[in-house]
């Protein structure tokens, strides 16, 4: 995670220079592993097994694998700070609750019905949503160039759709898969308006690793209150591509985004980062056989578009943010 105070840039010249170049790598690296989070999904959804995992135990396995790690920097940024008060403590187990949770198993649960660029489309859209709720809930006004970009992002939401429902023999399916994952961004971009305060207070670093503590605690009471404990016996395909899921595209893309973040910036680091859905459509081709359309490829363009055109200003005024579930 990065502090709001990251947004310097290191110089570029001289010994700087390689510093600069491997903040790129790193934070292509970051887009590339949380890029890959839906391929990985998608195929465990695919393996050939008498009874198809669930999606509470494919997260919750996903969690378990990176929560040491999760363990390790809570504890490290706790020692270097205050203890938490109690109403930041609320707030940081409601913000992982309806934040990290609730983004995460409503993506889990959409990737069964809809493609993974699909997904990776409609999940790119929690920036515009973040705006909305700015003007909702603070009364944050919109300037036209960011309603623009509203109207740019959901008319490429809108040309994906039509590329999926196209090729798709259940089109009920599409809408239910679509509206899951758009849930999930919802999520998210909740947990980026309510928790911008808390950030600075205690650190974006220590908040997101004591979020995601709350969110591995949810997903186990979720997976305990619905599942048999013997559901997490499965074949080891599904453990290593959770354990994929948990290191390289949760726990890699989060340390490799922070690390160049403070190399290059957040603003850089976004706009790298909106290599996302495009990786995603290309691997959803390469290695799923997904089918790539012209719709589908003007869809990804208008919604990175939108997407730039908001975080053009919101890249300078919010902290920058580490999803592994955008995300």
């Amino acid at each position: 995670m990065a502090s709001p105070r990251l947004e310097t840039k290191i110089p570029l010249g001289g010994r700087h220079r390689g510093s600069y170049s491997l903040g790129v790598w790193l934070a292509v690296l970051s887009a590339f592993g949380f890029s890959f989070k839906a391929i990985l999904i998608k195929l465990a959804y695919a393996l050939p097994q008498p009874v198809p995992v669930e999606p509470v135990t494919l997260l919750a396995l996903r969690m378990i694998f990176a929560l040491p790690f999760f363990l390790w920097v809570g504890r490290r940024e706790s020692l270097r700070a205050e203890p938490l008060s109690r109403s930041d403590l609320a707030a940081v187990v409601a913000l992982g609750l309806f934040g990290y949770y609730g983004a995460s198993i409503f993506d889990f649960i959409g990737l069964r019905y809809i493609t993974a660029g699909l997904e990776r489309l409609v999940l790119f859209t929690y920036p515009t949503l973040t705006l909305l709720l700015d003007l909702l809930v603070f009364g944050k006004r919109i300037t036209g160039r960011q309603l623009g970009a509203l109207v740019l992002c959901y008319l490429g939401i809108a040309l994906a759709f039509v590329h999926d429902l196209e090729l798709a023999e259940d089109h009920a399916a599409v809408w239910i898969g679509g509206g899951f994952v758009f849930a999930s961004s919802l999520c998210y971009a909740l947990y980026l308006s309510g928790g911008a305060q808390i950030m600075i207070r205690l650190g974006s670093s220590r908040f997101a690793a004591l979020a995601l503590l709350v969110s591995t605690l949810s997903t186990l009471a979720h997976f305990a209150a619905t599942q048999p404990v013997g559901a997490l016996i499965q074949p080891w395909p599904i453990y290593a591509l959770s354990l994929a899921m948990g290191f390289f595209s949760t726990v890699i893309p989060v340390f490799a985004l922070a690390a160049a973040i403070r190399y290059i910036g957040s603003g850089s680091a976004a706009l790298i980062g909106t290599l996302g859905p495009m990786l995603t459509i290309g691997l959803g081709w390469w290695i799923l056989a997904e089918s790539i359309s012209l719709f589908q490829i003007g869809g990804a363009v208008l919604v990175i578009v939108g997407v730039l055109l908001v975080g053009r200003k919101e890249t300078r005024s919010r902290v920058t943010t580490l999803c592994p579930a955008e995300d």
